[in-house]
């Protein structure tokens, strides 16, 4: 049976209704529940034999927005309703079979609960630099900041439609003529924020000594694709960045920043997981055992 123009749990409800004689005609059982509650008398029928696209209505008690009476689900109903709604949610197509061919209720629950957990599991076990999206840059224009004579505004291509206006206070440590069409490590989610009236939106990342009297921009290889994602270790597969209003309501930056360093060789790392690009790690010119940021 097909009900063309109704979602697929009142198409597979309309069915059960059928099935156990409540209503005779599919545009009835259709009509009927759509139009108005269910009679506690009409079972989830889960055993027969239908196919539905979702059945959240079902798990959630709820078909059409009209609540289902709880009397009408037995347990073990109850129970597999559940488990389809787990399989929808998790977007698998759900073709039921006659309850001979069903696995138990506490078997079927088992997997689903399963497949439950593990994105939550990841969720937990996931480091706040996953959420962090640095890139491949390159200088394309650089100038002194018109009101500010510590700083420099650049024209950063990070692989986008346009290039990124960055501010950064590298006047006093890298000469002009070094800072144009440089190689740069960006950090891209940021908030923009305003740098003595021009808008930043982006950081270059930087080693320093403990002092701060001694600066240099990270370098990546000279062979690094502009626009690429840095990873960090041997896992180069990574989850998409966050948005840069969750990096700051999180604060994740500042919580991924004090472990930013360079070690013993100058390459730059996250607690002691090496920062690659596809053309090799990125490292600074001098400064080694230095804070990066």
């Amino acid at each position: 049976m097909y009900l063309a123009g109704v979602s697929g749990a009142v198409q597979y409800a309309a069915e059960c209704a059928l099935q156990i004689g409540v209503l005779s005609c599919p545009a009835a059982a259709a009509a009927a529940l759509m139009s108005q509650p269910m009679a506690s008398a009409m079972p989830c029928n889960m055993g027969s034999s239908a196919r539905c696209s979702s059945v959240r209505g079902f798990a959630s008690g709820r078909v059409n927005g009209y609540r289902l009476a709880s009397s009408a689900l037995n347990y073990q109903e109850r129970r597999r309703c559940e488990l389809l709604a787990a399989q929808c949610t998790a977007g698998t197509q759900v073709v039921e079979t006659d309850a001979a061919a069903a696995p138990a209720p506490a078997a079927a629950a088992a997997p689903a609960a399963a497949a439950a957990a593990a994105p939550a599991a990841a969720a937990a076990d996931a480091s706040p630099i996953s959420a962090i999206d640095i890139r491949i840059g390159q200088i394309m224009l650089v100038e002194k900041h018109p009101d500010a004579d510590s700083l420099y505004v650049e024209q950063v291509d990070v692989g986008e439609p346009e290039p990124r206006t960055i501010v950064s206070g590298l006047v006093q440590f890298v000469p002009l003529d070094q800072m144009q069409s440089r190689k740069v490590v960006v950090l891209c989610n940021l908030k923009p924020r305003n740098m003595r009236g021009i808008k930043s939106h982006g950081m270059l990342l930087c080693a320093s000594n403990d002092a701060h009297d001694a600066v240099e921009p990270l370098d990546p290889p000279a062979e690094a694709a502009i626009g690429e994602r840095v990873w960090f270790g041997n896992e180069r597969l990574q989850s998409a960045p966050a948005e840069a209003n969750r990096v700051q309501k999180k604060k994740l930056w500042e919580a991924v920043q004090p472990d930013l360093k360079t070690g013993e060789d100058c390459t730059a790392a996250y607690k002691g997981a090496v920062m690659h690009t596809s053309a090799g790690p990125v490292t600074a010119k001098t400064l080694a055992k230095a804070n990066i940021s």
